[in-house]
């Protein structure tokens, strides 16, 4: 008896002093049910981290367009020139394609017409990084006639552009009044070309006394003795 009640006595004190040391760690003796026994209060989820609004600039594709030279939101400028600076020299506005695409028209915005202009041998084209035509259009002297609008001008064959940088050219023959066939531009002006040197900027015109555009063009020749006079970088987009 005496054993026993030893024993007993030796159990009991056991567990009480185990369940005093558990007190102390902070441990648990209820029985577990289906949770996960931690050693401290439970961790709370990290408040959110502000990131704006969410908001992203306008993108091409939201206007059923592939690529711009900027969103056409921004080119409330209208530029003009006379026949006698512009016509038959190249004006070259550089875009970076980002993605492959079928390159099939070039957007212009016209913004004014002349509606007793005399032109010939206008077109629209594309040159890559080398200087290679890789696409132009027919004549456009008839659309420049008419519509004063954002307008497509297809190209004469679409081509596959893969990444990389293009020059869009434009090439204007005839005669015309200088404030009255006007073009939308970004407005730019010289600042354009902040930070580049030919034969990668931004906007520039290379020849004279061109009434086609040529096969191949040397961009280390890009000049900005026109572009400085007032003829704003033009705005165009890609579809």
């Amino acid at each position: 008896m005496r054993t026993r009640a030893r024993t007993t006595a030796a159990t009991t004190g056991f567990v009480t002093a185990l369940a005093l040391v558990c007190a102390l760690a902070g441990c648990s003796t209820a029985p577990d049910k289906g949770r996960t026994a931690t050693a401290g209060p439970t961790a709370s989820a990290p408040a959110a981290q502000g990131g704006g609004s969410g908001f992203e600039g306008p993108r091409p594709q939201d206007q059923n367009l592939l690529a711009w030279t900027g969103d056409p939101n921004d080119a409330g400028h209208v530029t003009a020139q006379s026949s006698a600076g512009v016509g038959g020299r190249i004006t070259l506005v550089r875009i970076v394609l980002r993605e492959q695409i079928t390159w099939s028209n070039i957007w212009l915005g016209l913004a004014g017409l002349d509606t007793n202009a005399q032109l010939a041998n206008c077109y629209l084209g594309v040159y890559d990084a080398k200087g290679a035509l890789v696409g132009s259009t027919a004549d456009i002297s008839p659309q420049l006639m008419t519509d004063a609008i954002a307008k497509p001008l297809p190209l004469a064959k679409p081509f596959t552009a893969a990444p990389g940088t293009y020059f869009i050219a434009l090439l204007l023959n005839g005669n015309w009044a200088t404030n009255a066939l006007t073009l939308k531009s970004t407005g730019a002006g010289i600042s354009v070309n902040a930070g580049l040197t030919p034969p990668n900027l931004r906007y520039s015109s290379i020849l004279t006394g061109q009434t086609s555009l040529p096969a191949t063009v040397n961009l280390g020749e890009q000049s900005t003795a026109t572009i400085n006079t007032g003829w704003a970088s033009q705005w165009y987009a890609v579809s």
